[in-house]
């Protein structure tokens, strides 16, 4: 499954590159992420609990940032398994900042693949899970630098 989209985040594009390259500050913006721990500069594990219809998981993650761009591009690739069931979460993300007036467009692509019990579930159940999880993401971003900047 591929998403797509942008966000326009209220801020400048360098300010918006460092924070999403801020392991602690991106993991704040995904609700259910817990125990994150830095490997190395580009790679850090974590856990993500979450509900997908009826039924709850909790996902070891790794993470490997596999491109940087400053203040321009960033691409991370993900492995998770499930805690307790058999799957398999893979994924690829890239993010794309661009200047726009009064602030920065995040256009991002993410290809996601699930397998196992996870990729039974169904399509329509998973993309209105990650549409939801692209919503949360989208508002957190946004409020931390509206608060951020509210207190400049």
């Amino acid at each position: 499954m591929i998403f797509t989209g942008s966000i326009k985040v209220p801020a400048p594009r360098a300010a918006v590159f460092e924070k999403l390259n801020d392991p602690q500050f991106f993991a704040s913006c995904v609700s259910g992420v817990e125990n994150l721990e830095e490997l190395s500069p580009t790679h850090y594990k974590a856990e993500l609990a979450t509900r997908i219809a009826y039924i709850r998981f909790r996902f070891e993650i790794s993470v490997e940032i596999i491109e940087q761009v400053a203040p321009e591009r960033v691409v991370a690739k993900a492995e998770g398994k499930p805690i307790g069931a058999v799957g398999r979460l893979s994924s690829v993300s890239s993010v794309t900042l661009s200047d726009v007036d009064g602030g920065t467009e995040a256009t991002y692509e993410i290809d996601l693949s699930l397998a196992g019990k996870l990729g039974s579930i169904g399509q329509p159940v998973l993309k209105s899970k990650a549409r939801e999880m692209e919503r949360e993401f989208s508002a957190n971003l946004i409020a931390a630098f509206a608060q951020e900047e509210a207190t400049v």
